[in-house]
């Protein structure tokens, strides 16, 4: 396939140059493992690479990536929870000292969760996509009611809103609890805007969202 010979094309690149040139630090990830200080949680949308918007090198974030950057709130109830499996191991196992939820603009989960279009569709034809972003219908409901569900401002007030969710539900974890009593974890939310290419971070006060100093 002509898409999977780009990626190709890319390796080889990173082959060439950007492993060389990262050799060292390679070496040492081998050597010692990955000791990351940081987690993010951001969205699957292939605008928003994380790595590429805080320019860091290998070993330096520990990324989850899922549609909308949710963090479901915390259930012990048997099942497969990729987030929560997750941020347990960045937790409690790497000891990463701060998790960052990042939102972004035009994201079409928080729009699925704002429109509501795909509710009532089967599962594989997007019953998937709307069982997860339902975890927003509380704040939906804020926003559709102040803002109305179409538009740039509604839509960016719900990818906001899905931020302030996700560091809700990260505070029902349990361990997430104890760090953050004890000053070993801090917890933030951020906004990166593609049209503008401008982060925005959270006042945990306010709730309010400016533009990153």
């Amino acid at each position: 396939m002509p898409e999977f010979t780009e990626l190709l094309r890319g390796y080889h690149r990173f082959r060439a140059d950007g492993y060389p040139e990262q050799k060292d630090r390679y070496d040492k990830l081998v050597a010692e493992g990955q000791n990351p200080k940081l987690m993010i949680i951001g969205c699957s949308d292939s605008r928003v690479d994380p790595a590429q918007i805080f320019d860091v090198d290998p070993g330096e974030i520990f990324v989850v990536r899922n549609v909308a950057a949710l963090v479901p709130p915390f259930e012990d109830s048997p099942g497969q929870h990729g987030v929560s499996a997750a941020l347990e191991f960045a937790v409690n196992f790497l000891m990463v000292k701060q998790v960052v939820v990042m939102g972004h603009g035009m994201c079409g989960g928080c729009k699925a969760a704002l429109t509501r279009d795909l509710y009532g569709n089967a599962l594989g034809e997007g019953g998937f996509i709307a069982n997860w972003v339902g975890m927003l219908d509380s704040a939906r409901d804020k926003v559709a009611e102040e803002f109305g569900i179409e538009g740039p401002e509604a839509e960016r007030a719900m990818e906001m809103a899905a931020v302030s969710v996700s560091l809700a539900n990260l505070r029902t974890f349990p361990s997430v609890q104890a760090r953050e009593a004890n000053n070993s974890l801090k917890l933030r939310g951020a906004f990166f805007s593609i049209a503008e290419g401008v982060l925005y971070v959270r006042d945990d006060e306010t709730g309010q969202f400016l533009p990153a100093k």
